[in-house]
């Protein structure tokens, strides 16, 4: 059964949604194509962006487009991702969290979500940086042989990080009911708010008060 709309918070706004959507398309093609280039027996993966040739001058540039809607990502949620004590508590019961009990006055974002973030944020610098030292025919010749060859490892180390890191994200969003809808359709009901999120939600009904007390000065 649906909830009401009084029910229903807000969790994702739509640039938020569509941003997040646009970076799982370019990782899933560069993911993909990549392992195509790295594993010879998945070299059928390179079909991905059309041809193997075309997969491999398109692999960087949709790459690119990656850490770029990734960048807007970043500085949107930055300052919900800072670690406190409540995620040192959320850790030492992850116990009750893999039973699906939250533990700890979570905000925005629990410890888990917040490893997520850094971890994609220091593997996409990576992947950028190593990327463009990688890159033919525009930069690859600038750099020495042995440059070149620490940027083929890091790079490729970086990206079975990321893909790890991102296949656990996924499992977690779809094992923790209600996380897929809030980022296809936005919202949350408050029970699921006041759950998992319970400073998050707190800080809502706060917010409500607030508007609502403006709301009655001006009638």
């Amino acid at each position: 059964m649906m909830p009401d709309d009084n029910d229903k918070i807000i969790r994702h706004k739509p640039i938020e949604r569509i941003n997040h959507w646009a970076v799982v398309i370019c990782f899933l093609f560069t993911a993909i194509s990549g392992l195509g280039f790295f594993f010879p027996s998945l070299n059928w993966f390179m079909n991905i962006l059309g041809t193997p040739q075309l997969s491999r001058i398109l692999h960087p540039f949709v790459g690119t487009a990656m850490f770029l809607l990734f960048v807007f990502m970043f500085f949107r949620y930055f300052h919900h991702n800072f670690i406190n004590k409540e995620d040192i508590k959320w850790a030492k019961n992850i116990g009750k969290v893999l039973k699906n009990e939250e533990a700890g006055d979570v905000g925005q974002y629990n410890l888990g979500q917040k490893g997520v973030y850094w971890v994609v944020t220091i593997c996409l610098l990576a992947l950028v940086v190593t990327g463009v030292i990688m890159w033919r025919p525009y930069f690859a010749d600038y750099f020495p042989i042995p440059v070149y060859r620490a940027a083929i490892l890091i790079h490729s180390l970086s990206a079975i990080a990321l893909i790890i890191m991102i296949v656990v994200h996924a499992y977690a969003a779809i094992w923790v009911k209600g996380s897929v809808r809030a980022m296809v359709e936005g919202w949350v009901t408050r029970g699921w708010a006041r759950k998992h999120h319970p400073l998050w939600y707190r800080q809502l009904l706060e917010k409500e008060k607030q508007q609502k007390q403006e709301q009655e000065k001006n009638t």
